[in-house]
C-alpha cells in the first residue's frame, strides 16, 4: 500500500494532466458533428493503454463508433478481470449554464469540472493508471482485459454484436466497472444493483400546419396542451404510474431488505439544499433511497413544440413532442414496458390528434451477488483503502450492458464506482473530486490482489 501511495503522489500531476487531455476531446456520441473527436478519443485511449503496458491493443471498428480493446495476459491459469468503461459523453447543453467551458477542464475547490469528468472518463481512466502502477511494480496478480466503448450514452447499440463475435477474446472471470457512485469518501459503498431503462420519444400532431392562435384558438385541439395533459395523466395523485400492467413484474423487497437499504447515511435537509428544492417528490409510501434505487419511475427528459424563440409569436402548434425515460427494477423487461407504454399512450390520445411513439433504446435491470469472490474482493479492497467496510446500495442509473455480459459471457459484474450522486452527471458543471480520482487509483490494485488471492482458495 505504501508503494502504491508513493507512486501516486510522485505522479499526481501527470495523472491529472493526462485526464485533462482526455477530457478536452468533445466525444459526444449523440451528435454526428463530433465524429472526428470521437475517433480521436478512441485513438488516445488506445495510446494510453499501450503506454501503461497492455499488449494487443486495438481500436475495433463497429457499425457505429469503435471499441478500444487491450489486454495483458500474464498466465492463462490465473483469473482474468475484464474492465469495462466508455469514452463517449453526454451532450454539454445548455452551454450557458456552465461556469467554465465543458471541454476545458478546470479544478475548483478540489473538484475537476468538465463534461465526462465522472461519467465515465475520469472513472475508467483510474483503471488505466492503476494498471500502469501494477505494471510498474511487476505486481499484476491476474490477467486483465480492457473494453472501452464509445456508444454507452446512446444505448450501446453495437456493443452486443461485438461481444457476440468476440466471445473468446473477452473470456473472463468477472467484469469490473467504475461507472457508478459511492455515498462519500467518509462512507464508501458498493452498488449491488442497477435499474433498467426504456427510453422513447412521443409526437402528438394536430392540424396540418401551425395556426394563428387568435383565429383558430378554442376551435382546434392544441397538440402542446394535449401532450401535457397526456403526460400528466401518467401519474396519479400518489405519484404512482398509471400505465396498466406497469407494476405487474416489479420485485418487492422484504421489510428486512428495505431496512438494510435505508440504513445508508442520508440527510434529507442536505439532499434538498444540494438540489435547491423546498420539497421532494415521489411515489407515496417509499423513502428517497427506495424511490431512487428499488422503485421504477417515469420521467420527461425533454418537451417541445410551437415557438420557443425570442419575443412573441402567437401560434397554435401543429406538433408537440417529448422524450421520456422509464427506469425499471428487477423482473421488469424493457421491451415489455416499452410496449405497455406505447399501447397506453395511443389509447389515451383524444381523436383530435394523432400520436406517434418511437422507441430509442433500453436495458435490463440487474442485481449483482454479494456472496461472490469478486464482490468480497471489492469489499476487502475498499476496507483496506478507506479503513471501513463499504455499505451495500442500489444504484438508480442504468448500465444496459451489465445484463448483456451475463447473458453472452456468462459472468457477473462488480460495480465499484468512485463518483458521487452530486457530481452533476448529465447536467451542466459535471465534476469529479480530485480526491476520489486518486482514491480510485489507490483502491483498484487492491481489488486485483484480493480477487487473485480469493480465487485460488
Amino acid at each position: 500500500m505504501q508503494e502504491i501511495k508513493k507512486y501516486i503522489e510522485e505522479n499526481k500531476q501527470r495523472f491529472l494532466d493526462e485526464l485533462f487531455e482526455l477530457l478536452r476531446y468533445p466525444s459526444v456520441s449523440a451528435d454526428p458533428k463530433y465524429k472526428s473527436s470521437m475517433l480521436e478519443t478512441a485513438a488516445f485511449v488506445a495510446e494510453k493503454l499501450k503506454a501503461a503496458g497492455a499488449d494487443r491493443v486495438e481500436v475495433c471498428p463497429t457499425a457505429g463508433y469503435p471499441i478500444v480493446y487491450g489486454e495483458k495476459i500474464i498466465d492463462a491459469s490465473k483469473p482474468t478481470v475484464l474492465i469495462y468503461g466508455h469514452y463517449d459523453v453526454q451532450p454539454p447543453d445548455p452551454l450557458e449554464l456552465w461556469q467554465t467551458p465543458p471541454f476545458e477542464p478546470e479544478i475548483r475547490d478540489g473538484k475537476i469540472f468538465a463534461r465526462g469528468a465522472c461519467d465515465d472518463k475520469g472513472q475508467f481512466y483510474m483503471h488505466v493508471k492503476a494498471f500502469e502502477l501494477m505494471m510498474k511494480f511487476d505486481s499484476l496478480p491476474c490477467n486483465i482485459k480492457f473494453m472501452i466503448e464509445g456508444e454507452e450514452e446512446v444505448g450501446s447499440d453495437n456493443l452486443g454484436e461485438f461481444v457476440k463475435t468476440n466471445n473468446e477474446r473477452l473470456k473472463a472471470d468477472v467484469v469490473l466497472i467504475s461507472d457508478t457512485a459511492m455515498i462519500s469518501l467518509e462512507n464508501p459503498s458498493l452498488e449491488t444493483g442497477l435499474r433498467g431503462l426504456s427510453y422513447l420519444e412521443v409526437e402528438v400532431t394536430g392540424p396540418n400546419r401551425d395556426l394563428h392562435s387568435g383565429v383558430y384558438g378554442g376551435a382546434v385541439g392544441n397538440p402542446a396542451t394535449i401532450l401535457c395533459q397526456m403526460i400528466a395523466s401518467l401519474h396519479d395523485p400518489n405519484n404512482h404510474i398509471t400505465i396498466p400492467g406497469f407494476y405487474d413484474d416489479v420485485e418487492n423487497l422484504s421489510d428486512e431488505e428495505r431496512d438494510m437499504l435505508n440504513a445508508a447515511p442520508y440527510n434529507e435537509d442536505e439532499y434538498k439544499a444540494d438540489l435547491g428544492v423546498d420539497e421532494l417528490w415521489g411515489e407515496q409510501g417509499y423513502t428517497t433511497i427506495e424511490r431512487t434505487g428499488i422503485r421504477p419511475t417515469l420521467e420527461v427528459n425533454g418537451i417541445w413544440g410551437g415557438y420557443i424563440g425570442e419575443g412573441a409569436k402567437t401560434v397554435l402548434p401543429s406538433k408537440a413532442s417529448a422524450k421520456i425515460s422509464m427506469r425499471l427494477v428487477p423482473n421488469q423487461q424493457s421491451d415489455k414496458i416499452t410496449q405497455l407504454f406505447k399501447d397506453h399512450f395511443e389509447k389515451i390520445a383524444p381523436k383530435n390528434v394523432k400520436v406517434k411513439v418511437t422507441p430509442h433504446h433500453g436495458g435490463e435491470p440487474v442485481v449483482t451477488p454479494t456472496d461472490s469472490i469478486a464482490f468480497k474482493a471489492a469489499e476487502k479492497a475498499i476496507e483496506e483503502s478507506f479503513g471501513k467496510k463499504p455499505i451495500p446500495t442500489r444504484g438508480g442509473g442504468s448500465i444496459p450492458i451489465v445484463s448483456l455480459f451475463e447473458k453472452e459471457l456468462g459472468i457477473k459484474t462488480v460495480l465499484m464506482g468512485f463518483g458521487l450522486d452530486s457530481d452533476n452527471l448529465h447536467s451542466p458543471n459535471e465534476k469529479f473530486d480530485v480526491a476520489n480520482y486518486f482514491k480510485g487509483i489507490e483502491t483498484i490494485p487492491l481489488f486485483h490482489k484480493y480477487f487473485a488471492e480469493l480465487s485460488i482458495k
